[in-house]
């Protein structure tokens, strides 16, 4: 009975290390995908700027044609 209760012991020692090192892999991913969307977050409101820019002065030239024509 001894060498059944250590050989599992054994057993979920070995696979609470594996899940262990799973878990930690997993963490640095969502870390990694954390990061990487702060970035497109930021990259997108940068983007959303730049629209917002373009269409005022669309519509400042639209203004202008309409009261040059």
């Amino acid at each position: 009975m001894g060498d059944e209760v250590a050989a599992l012991l054994l057993a979920l020692v070995t696979e609470n290390a594996e899940l262990r090192q799973q878990l930690g892999a997993a963490q640095e991913m969502l870390i990694e995908t954390a990061v990487d969307a702060g970035h497109l977050h930021a990259r997108v409101a940068v983007i959303q700027a730049e629209r917002d820019a373009w269409r005022a002065e669309a519509e400042q030239l639209r203004s202008r044609f309409i009261r040059a024509g």
